[in-house]
């Protein structure tokens, strides 16, 4: 089968590579039906994820087909369509029942999905059937978001603790940043300001349901949120790109005794400890536990309520995935959908 090798940072390839097969019972083979570009890819790609040894395959985000299952899967069939989250797990261990998945005592991660097929270990823990009678093609790209991205934004607004009337500022106006504003509007926020500086990001922030957009930065843009929501900052604010200045940003625009949630992949973070400490501020979020949220997530894109696939700007067959790679990294693309 062919799937996505990076062999080093900006070299990434389609290479010819053995077949997954069933190596447990409780494993399945799911054939793709399309995968993605996800930003914490960029950072292998652009050599800032350590060392890397040897080529290794990249990907964690996909909608797929099953094609086989082990002996002892029960949950799904051959030709069922199903939602892969992007970590699996049993979703019967003690951590599972706790709703933090991404630590399942025997969950782990796959080996590259920007691939024709994937190996599933734990199919009937992690993977979600997509009802036969509900499956259109343009639900595809929806669907596919169920794997990691809209989840992930709603993990930043449920850590930030968004509730119905709540203010809402979200940083970073990337696929994730865009599907916090929809998670947040989704869960009744009144107030959401989206900073961006990207119009086609602003276009799609709106489209999801950003009241504001706010395109300063730093002390500047904290003001002009403070500005819009009173004078005191937001209840929630929702930390999508994992920078130390984005964070800085975060705690500049949240209220006091308000909460940031987190759920940009850290690097260089720093907290003031001191400063939280004194305006009762609040951060909580970390990795998305997916499996936890598609029960509640399925059934609003299933009828439409939301469409997350929108942050999908840019489509490419899986043979020019390196085309996909080269246009987010170069910002020209907020996220590719790869179909097979």
């Amino acid at each position: 089968m062919r799937a996505t090798v990076l062999h080093a940072p900006s070299d990434i390839r389609l290479d010819e590579v053995a077949d997954p097969t069933i190596e447990q019972d409780t494993d399945a083979v799911v054939r793709s039906l399309a995968s993605c570009i996800c930003g914490s890819d960029l950072w292998p790609y652009r050599g800032l994820a350590g060392t890397q040894s040897k080529p290794q395959k990249i990907g964690h985000e996909l909608l797929g087909v099953v094609e086989s299952v082990g002996s002892s899967v029960s949950g799904v069939s051959e030709g069922d369509v199903v939602i892969v989250p992007f970590l699996y797990s049993d979703n019967t261990c003690a951590l599972c029942a706790k709703g933090v998945h991404t630590s399942c005592v025997n969950g782990g991660g796959y080996d590259g999905c920007q691939a024709e097929k994937v190996r599933v270990p734990q199919a009937d823990g992690t993977l979600v059937k997509v009802p036969a009678d509900r499956m259109t093609d343009a639900l595809v790209p929806h669907l596919l978001a169920l794997s990691d991205v809209f989840p992930t934004g709603h993990h930043a607004a449920v850590s930030a603790r968004v509730t119905e009337g709540s203010t809402v500022v979200v940083v970073g106006d990337g696929a994730v940043g865009l599907s916090g504003v929809l998670a947040a509007k989704r869960l009744g926020a009144e107030t959401v300001i989206a900073m961006s500086r990207h119009e086609p990001r602003q276009a799609i922030a709106r489209q999801f349901g950003a009241d504001h957009v706010v395109a300063e930065r730093g002390r500047e843009g904290a003001e002009q949120v403070k500005e819009i929501l009173g004078g005191i900052g937001a209840d929630a604010v929702l930390e999508c790109v994992g920078t130390g200045d984005s964070m800085k940003q975060a705690f500049q625009s949240v209220r006091p005794g308000g909460t940031v949630g987190y759920v940009g992949m850290p690097h260089d973070v720093k907290l003031n400890v001191p400063v939280m400490f004194f305006t009762n501020s609040n951060l909580v979020g970390g990795v998305a536990p997916v499996r936890a949220y598609l029960d509640e997530l399925l059934p609003d894109v299933l009828d439409g309520t939301i469409e997350p696939g929108l942050v999908f700007d840019q489509t490419l067959p899986l043979d020019q995935v390196a085309d996909g790679y080269t246009a987010m990294d170069e910002r020209k693309a907020i996220k590719t959908l790869l179909t097979f």
